[in-house]
């Protein structure tokens, strides 16, 4: 099985297709470009390079949230446009659940951390027995909420994601379990990690067609945020 795999859905834009056992091309920026700017290019230059076909892939697998709303809605575009065009289903792989997907194999908990602002983080809690486990479905919630569910299991933990360099103190001084960082090769959105996954999933039936995909943020965003207070203080 071909897939190809595309995650916009924070700082980081990567593109990968991946086949069977292997993967084929990766292309990741983690730089001070937006996404409407790197992520058809990255794809582009993939193909040029392993002068693919896309034709050939069988399905789409996309980071389809939580995460940075223009982020998403960009990934989101891309992958349903590319579906239309070439007529494939597309694979909505949690945001959070491609992340923990590069730790496969780790010992202990994962726990995937996307800085949410006001304290709070996109995250979910999995292991790995002899498979890949949800613990708890990728959610939002503040960061001591999290620290305390952590301590209740009472297991080590691995973090990764870009929320931890922005809460590290507060882990650091909240955590009773012991903890560690997952390192800079494996501690972002990768998407050879949601292509991968994503292939597990679409062997278990889980394909959407173009039109039916729509990303999950989560929560409302901030300008929804703000308009929903101001209507609440005119009322």
């Amino acid at each position: 099985m071909r897939i190809l795999a595309l995650d916009s859905s924070g700082l980081v834009a990567t593109v990968a297709i991946v086949e069977d056992d292997q993967t084929i091309a990766e292309y990741t920026v983690n730089y001070k470009k937006t996404h409407s700017q790197t992520l058809l290019p990255m794809l582009d230059e993939i193909v040029k390079m392993t002068e693919f076909d896309l034709s050939t892939i069988d399905a789409i697998a996309v980071a389809g949230g939580p995460g940075s709303f223009t982020g998403l809605r960009i990934g989101s575009a891309t992958a349903k446009g590319l579906g239309l065009a070439l007529n494939k289903p597309l694979i909505h792989v949690p945001t959070v659940d491609g992340m923990a997907y590069n730790l496969f194999g780790c010992r202990g908990l994962i726990c995937p951390m996307m800085d949410a602002r006001r304290n709070q983080v996109y995250t979910g809690i999995y292991r790995f027995e002899r498979e890949f486990e949800i613990v708890e479905e990728q959610m939002a919630i503040a960061v001591q909420e999290l620290i305390e569910k952590l301590n209740a299991y009472g297991q080590k933990v691995t973090f990764l994601g870009d929320g931890v360099p922005v809460y590290a103190k507060q882990l650091e001084e909240g955590l009773t379990v012991p903890y560690s960082f997952a390192p800079a090769h494996v501690n972002r959105q990768r998407a050879a990690a949601v292509g991968t996954l994503g292939m597990k999933y679409a062997l278990e039936g889980k394909l959407e067609t173009a039109t039916e995909h729509q990303p999950n943020y989560l929560r409302v965003s901030q300008a929804e945020r703000e308009r929903a207070e101001k209507n609440a203080n005119l009322s």
